[in-house]
């Protein structure tokens, strides 16, 4: 059974989770998005809900639309598919946000900032359609300078725009690809749609479309594990049964963009398309007008795929070196949108490096243990991400506490850095498994991360806001970490010292109120996360390690020395 969300804030190890692009049991599903958006946040943050008078005030999940003006909402004459695609919707029950912009390609949507802002106000449960391609075969670097390179792989180009500006182009494929794992990362659901059908006839047979890039579409799609609709057939179709004289009333501008009644016939089909989708997700949501769409045949859509994997963050730019982070969620909680007004200091200390020389890759996962991170299948993803001359950063241990085996979660690693083991029946996959120490994990993370030619950094768990007589105490955590660091002859920060003796400076009172959500002492909200953040960096320079220091920002570290 496939489903869109996951509700738990700390992942059940051994669970198969699935991709939150899978469909299933809409009914389910939208009971669980709409539990998503009751969540606490914080004033400063954006987690799709919002506080008033200490009640939550629930949020619709939202659908989004990026693309080019056969999708806008464009002019009278012009009329893209997205602006008539609101009246299939019930408003009451879900928002529609048009973000497709006349004139751009998947590469200028991206680098104009127009994917920024839209990717910023998505949230777990959300749906993104997707749909470039027209605009994409232009000139790369003259003129409008929209052209995108051909294919989807990894390739790019520099050359000098008109002005003299400087730009780095790459493949269609990659800024598709780029939008639909953004999307994926956040707990949304992204859609792909092949291109609308332009008014250009041969033969008595209107043209079958941009059949190269529906491909690279199809292809990013299928490489995803994501719903894909083909709306050229659809469109194809329908358009070949109309016949030549009525499709050019169609379109009263030009051969490309269509009036309300062409647009309206495309939003129609788009609805047609998403109705065809395994589950049938959007049922629900629809207006009566949606209701009476019948589903496109099964043959013109994909259904998004299982995953065992919840998806994770990728380094963005192949060419450069990376920084990535391995851990629980203190490193990153849940999606990394700060639900329940929750942070991980992973997806803060991104702003202190310069992102133009180095990948920042959080791909630490909330529940994991030091154990459950490899048993899981993390590790083996992440460690083919890594290259010669990346940096690891490495912490785990708030989750290694637990219980070695049992039938909930079974993320226990045995107590100290040493070689002991122990081989148990998990009670969870119903696998033979041997356990090993907590220092042994840590170990294994450091020498595969050598093995790869990268620079393993250990940092102790960050401490939990748990005051014994007004203070906090030292983690044994904190020590087998260091042993395993030292051991290991790797750098090590010990940010349970660090973080803890600030803590203790502060107070009780004013740590729980200023670091963290109401209820909470290990889940940071935005100002202890960043705080934590900047212990991190504190700890990089502190020990001088030259080779990542050049990466950083000459940013101030303001929440630290005022704390200080």
């Amino acid at each position: 059974m496939r489903f869109k969300y996951y509700l738990l804030l700390e992942l059940i190890p051994s669970i198969l989770f699935f991709s939150c692009t899978h469909f299933g049991d809409s009914m389910k599903k939208q009971e669980l998005k709409e539990q998503v958006r009751t969540t606490e946040n914080l004033s400063n943050n954006n987690s799709g809900v919002s506080l008033s008078n200490n009640k939550v005030e629930i949020k619709k999940i939202k659908l989004f639309i990026v693309g080019d003006s056969t999708a806008a909402n464009g002019t009278p004459d012009a009329v893209g598919w997205g602006k008539k695609i609101i009246q299939y919707f019930d408003p009451d029950k879900i928002t529609i946000v048009n973000n497709a912009r006349g004139g751009r390609s998947s590469k200028t949507f991206i680098l104009e900032g127009l994917w920024e802002k839209t990717i910023s106000e998505v949230y777990p449960g959300d749906y993104v359609l997707v749909q470039f391609g027209h605009n994409d075969s232009d000139s790369v670097f003259k003129g409008k300078a929209r052209g995108s390179l051909p294919g989807t792989g990894l390739e790019y180009e520099d050359g000098l725009l008109d002005d003299g500006t400087s730009q780095r182009a790459r493949t269609f494929g990659y800024y598709i690809d780029r939008m639909v794992h953004e999307v994926m990362i956040r707990g949304a659901t992204p859609i792909l749609l092949s291109l609308t059908i332009r008014n250009i006839w041969k033969d008595g047979q209107i043209e079958e479309g941009n059949v190269l890039y529906n491909n690279w579409i199809k292809e990013i799609a299928v490489k995803r594990g994501v719903a894909f609709i083909d709306l050229s057939l659809m469109i194809r179709k329908v358009y070949q049964e109309l016949g030549y004289e009525k499709v050019s009333k169609l379109f009263p501008k030009d051969y490309v963009h269509t009036g309300d009644e062409g647009a309206d016939i495309n939003a129609s089909l788009v609805i047609s398309g998403l109705k065809a989708l395994e589950g049938n997700i959007f049922e629900n949501y629809l207006s009566d007008k949606g209701k009476n769409v019948v589903p496109t045949d099964s043959s013109l859509v994909i259904n998004a795929q299982i995953s065992k994997l919840r998806p994770l963050p990728e380094p963005q730019y192949p060419e450069l070196p990376n920084l990535i982070i391995v851990g629980d969620s203190t490193v990153r909680n849940d999606w990394g949108v700060g639900q329940n007004g929750q942070w991980g200091w992973g997806d803060i200390i991104t702003q202190y490096f310069d992102e133009k020389k180095i990948n920042i890759v959080n791909r630490a996962l909330g529940g994991t243990s030091s154990r459950t991170y490899i048993t899981l299948g993390y590790w083996e993803k992440t460690l083919d991400l890594l290259k010669k001359g990346d940096f690891l950063i490495i912490q785990f241990g708030h989750n290694d506490s637990g219980p070695i085996n049992d039938n909930s979660r079974a993320r226990g690693t045995l107590k100290g850095n040493g070689e002991e083991m122990e081989e148990i029946d998990n009670l969870l996959t119903k696998q033979k498994e041997i356990v090993h120490t907590y220092g042994w994990y840590l170990r294994k993370y450091i020498k595969d991360a050598k093995a790869k030619g990268c620079i393993p950094i250990v940092c102790s768990p960050v401490p939990r806001a748990r005051f014994n007589n007004g203070k906090i105490t030292s983690s044994e955590y904190a020590q087998w970490a260091q042993e395993a660091a030292n051991q290991e002859k790797v750098p090590f920060i010990n940010l349970n010292n660090i973080i803890g003796n600030l803590y203790n400076k502060l107070g009780e009172n004013r740590v729980l109120s200023e670091f963290f959500p109401q209820k909470e002492t290990t889940h940071t909200n935005l100002n202890g996360a960043t705080l934590n953040a900047e212990c991190v960096i504190y700890g990089i320079k502190t020990l001088s390690l030259s080779n990542l220091e050049k990466f950083l920002k000459n940013k101030d570290l303001e929440l630290l020395r005022n704390y200080k």
